[in-house]
């Protein structure tokens, strides 16, 4: 079912939480799945001691495509007209990760109605590790 324009008002949040406790298998899984190599985010050794970070990181790409679960969960599949991220800080093995969607607006454009979506991550201490918008198709 399609969310409507009527069950929705500006300022309204969904929330969820959309990774506990992130293993490394799960960040090399998505390096195979997406075909990033990077060393930095699998390879211990490189990433601490040629690249000085305390240890390997999640791909920004993964944490914009665990946003998307959060999104598509509130919207519905094959919604969305529009998404992106800024990445603000790194996702480390063992952080917990939650999105955040608030409306910004909704309205109408070339007789559909949309909604505007204001896009935060965050993780165990509230520290934002994305950022970004979404806009997505919706029913009256």
């Amino acid at each position: 079912m399609a969310l409507k324009a009527s069950e929705l008002q500006v300022g309204q949040t969904y929330e969820e939480v959309v990774v506990e406790d992130l293993k490394r298998t799960q960040i090399v899984m998505y390096a195979g799945a997406s075909g990033d190599y990077n060393p930095i985010h699998s390879d211990e050794v490189f990433a601490t001691k040629v690249s000085g970070y305390p240890t390997v990181f999640a791909h920004g790409m993964l944490t914009m495509g665990l946003t998307g679960k959060m999104l598509t969960n509130f919207v519905g599949d094959g919604r969305l007209t529009k998404f992106g991220m800024r990445f603000t800080s790194q996702v480390w093995p063992g952080d917990t990760l939650r999105a955040r969607a608030k409306v910004a607006a909704i309205r109408e454009e070339d007789g559909q109605k949309l909604v505007d979506l204001e896009l935060s991550t965050l993780n165990q201490d509230d520290r934002e590790v994305a950022a970004g918008n979404a806009s997505a198709r919706i029913g009256d």
